[in-house]
């Protein structure tokens, strides 16, 4: 196994009053258990509302799960501090549901593809990164000679090409998939799911896969949690 979950909740306090003390709790992820296993994908449906990107964010750490261990590398990133987590970092990255709002309007392509790289200092001077940033458009199936333009000038699609790029750039090796083709038309969806499907064969990458749509989790999924 590349990571295993062991009793993970996440929970979001209820505050009211001018005081704002906690009235209670929203059990979001409750008690959840999984084992994913290296250069395969586990995927997770369930209906709009259940925790399922919850679970995701919390899998690498964007929330601080409420209970339970996560085993990443022998490491338990539920204890990890701020600094421990950025080595981890790298090898662990997501891809947001809507490529719309998860790109920084105000950056280039480049820019943003190229930001893993500069908080990590990897990648050499200006002219490498570059090179490093044109060479991985290419492989997502993006024309290099547009890194400097901005995300509202491509489709759909391409944005989500854009996010896939900047997910890997650090070379992770697993990677959370919020559904990222539930926002595209049909005969993108399939193209995105090939990409997907080429980039984990190439890199031995393991997916967690969110998704409602059991078409899309039939064509990825080695197992499914519900």
């Amino acid at each position: 196994p590349i990571m295993t979950a062991t009793g993970v909740a996440v929970w979001f306090p209820i505050r009211k009053g001018v005081l704002q003390r906690t009235a209670g709790y929203v059990r979001a992820v409750d008690g959840v258990d999984l084992t994913i296993k290296k250069g395969r994908t586990l995927a997770l449906v369930g209906e709009s509302g259940c925790g399922k990107t919850t679970l995701g964010r919390a899998l690498i750490r964007l929330l601080r799960p409420t209970a339970g261990t996560i085993e990443y590398d022998g490491a338990d990133l539920a204890e990890l501090s701020r600094r421990q987590l950025k080595e981890y970092r790298r090898r662990m990255q997501i891809v947001f549901q809507d490529p719309f709002s998860s790109l920084s309007p105000r950056m280039s392509v480049r820019e943003i593809v190229e930001e893993g790289l500069t908080v990590h200092g990897l990648g050499g001077g200006v002219s490498s990164r570059r090179q490093l940033v044109g060479d991985m458009l290419e492989e997502v199936g993006l024309n290099p000679d547009e890194m400097d333009r901005y995300p509202h000038e491509f489709s759909g699609g391409e944005r989500q090409r854009i996010s896939i790029a900047r997910a890997m750039m650090l070379k992770p090796r697993f990677l959370v998939l919020d559904e990222p083709t539930s926002a595209l038309d049909l005969s993108v969806q399939a193209q995105i799911v090939d990409l997907l499907r080429t980039l984990q064969i190439r890199y031995r990458l393991s997916y967690f896969f969110i998704s409602h749509d059991l078409r899309v989790i039939r064509a990825l999924a080695n197992q499914v949690l519900v």
